[in-house]
């Protein structure tokens, strides 16, 4: 088992910077590729960035990139993301999640977070 706890998540100024961390404990963390997906209201979750286990590769979807950067420190357990020039369109749930492959699918993923609430206001 992984437990994943997000936090840094708050109401937002469009154009602000936020950061968003998720502390894993449980199994080893550096086993795991790490994302981020995020639902907004009345809509599917979609995924928006994911690490590898060493933190070597990267990959976004096209709506944050240049935007969002994803990072980790495996010493600390942890994995961030980094969010900068936000924009309402990015008001969301952010979930943090572990697995082994290297998808965007939400069903590809093991272990999830309960979330953190970012709001974006124009």
């Amino acid at each position: 088992q992984v437990q994943l706890v997000e936090s840094g998540g708050s109401l937002m100024q469009a154009g602000g910077s936020l950061r968003l961390s998720c502390a894993a404990s449980g199994r080893t963390f550096a086993d795991y590729n790490m994302a981020w997906f995020r639902q907004a209201p009345g809509k599917e979750r979609e995924f928006v960035a994911i690490i590898n286990s060493d933190g070597s590769l990267t990959r976004y979807i096209d709506s944050v990139k240049g935007r969002f950067t994803i990072s980790r420190d495996n010493p600390k357990n942890t994995v961030y993301l980094q969010m900068n020039s936000l924009k309402p369109e990015d008001t969301a749930v952010y979930y943090c999640t572990a697995g082994r492959g290297w998808t965007p699918d939400v069903g590809d993923y093991d272990y999830w977070g309960q979330g953190t609430q970012v709001t974006v206001s124009s």
